[in-house]
């Protein structure tokens, strides 16, 4: 007898789970249907002969993969949940027991999805799949921050290498001794800035420094911006508001680049943002690359106001360099690196070092979703 109503306890509580499924399948069910019309939308060849159409729903079919492909195994799991739902409500009590055994591991299964469907559904930062500009500058602790500044450079470069981006050094400023006061990188590639966003903010470094005779440890630091790259349509500069100064290039480039007014400085009035590029062989590059890293710092500006507003706390781009500020320490002496944003440590310096920092970018993601998830049920 008891045994007999622990079995209808399971069957009501299967029939509530399957109840609650059947919403999240309907919804799942359009996004099926809006997948498979962009799909033929893609094969359309008055859309496929025009870039301009063609781009925008390629992006979002693609961005859509993920849940559609979870969808479809979930509707596939709940789909056998009510076959078995049938037989519960028949005669056979046989086939009720071999269905019971069954259900369990089903209901499993979907519990399980709907937490993946939970994190896919999540709204998505529309800046993740753009290209970035990368800003690195040595903060507190003189010519040992410069050098922390090349590692900080030598990670992001390599992460990039490992991925398959490209990317071109628009402005630096070495200190001859191989470290870096300063480095402004462009990167491409899928969801470049959605990887690195997360790495804005100050790096603490922890060594003894080649100087350092006495073998004592000291502590630096450089700063860490990492910016959407700005589209034309994203923002608009007119040029009465520009300041543009030429000046003859520093540092090594050879004949042309020191001998020639090739150097730019461009200052936005109205903001008294102020960028310089001197990389590229000519005045005309060196000004779109300029230009290019005002738009997309006016563009990280605006995100960084509109974020305020929602009241959605983010870590500023930009910082002072001072090492209290610090989002992430790298311990030379322990093997350590630690992000205190999250308190998560590993002991892999040297891989994080040759750029593997996939690790701690999966933790980052993972800890945003939390957040997002715990907003959503707010």
């Amino acid at each position: 007898m008891v045994q007999g109503r622990l079995r209808k306890s399971a069957i009501d509580g299967w029939k509530r789970i399957y109840c609650r499924g059947d919403w999240v399948k309907k919804k799942l069910e359009a996004i099926i249907a809006k997948h498979a019309h962009l799909a033929e939308q893609m094969a359309d060849p008055e859309i496929y002969g025009d870039q301009d159409k063609l781009t925008p729903i390629a992006i979002e079919h693609s961005a859509m993969e993920g849940i559609v492909n979870v969808g479809k195994v979930y509707i596939s799991v709940l789909d056998q949940i009510a076959d078995d739902k049938e037989i519960l409500d028949g005669d056979d009590d046989d086939l009720k027991k071999i269905v019971q055994e069954e259900l369990g591991d089903l209901v499993a299964q979907q519990e399980n999805l709907e937490e993946e469907i939970k994190v896919l559904l999540l709204p998505k930062d529309p800046m993740d799949n753009k290209n970035l500009i990368l800003e690195i500058r040595a903060g507190t602790g003189g010519d040992e921050a410069a050098l922390f500044a090349a590692d900080l450079f030598r990670i992001y470069t390599r992460y990039a290498e490992r991925n398959g981006w490209t990317f071109k050094i628009m402005n630096s400023s070495d200190t001859g001794i191989g470290g870096m006061k300063e480095a402004i990188v462009s990167m491409q590639g899928k969801g470049a800035f959605g990887m690195l966003k997360y790495e804005s903010g100050v790096h603490r470094v922890q060594r003894v420094p080649k100087t350092e005779t006495s073998g004592r440890v000291h502590t630096s630091a450089a700063t860490v911006a990492v910016m959407p790259e700005a589209e034309d349509v994203d923002i608009e500069i007119l040029d009465a508001d520009l300041k543009i100064d030429t000046y003859r290039a520093s540092g090594a480039g050879g004949q042309h680049v020191n001998k020639t007014e090739s150097a730019i400085r461009i200052t936005h009035i109205p903001t008294g943002l102020v960028v310089t590029c001197q990389d590229e062989s000519s005045q005309h590059k060196n000004r779109a690359a300029a230009l290019k890293v005002l738009k997309s710092r006016m563009l990280a500006a605006e995100q960084e106001k509109a974020s305020a507003e929602r009241a959605a706390e983010r870590r500023s781009l930009v910082s002072t360099g001072d090492r209290s500020a610090k989002i992430r320490t790298y311990n030379f002496s322990q093997g350590r690196v630690t992000d205190h944003r999250i308190n998560f440590t590993t002991y892999r310096l040297n891989e994080i070092l040759d750029g593997d920092i996939t690790e701690i970018i999966e933790q980052l993601k993972i800890a945003e979703q939390q957040e997002l998830l715990a907003a959503e049920t707010e």
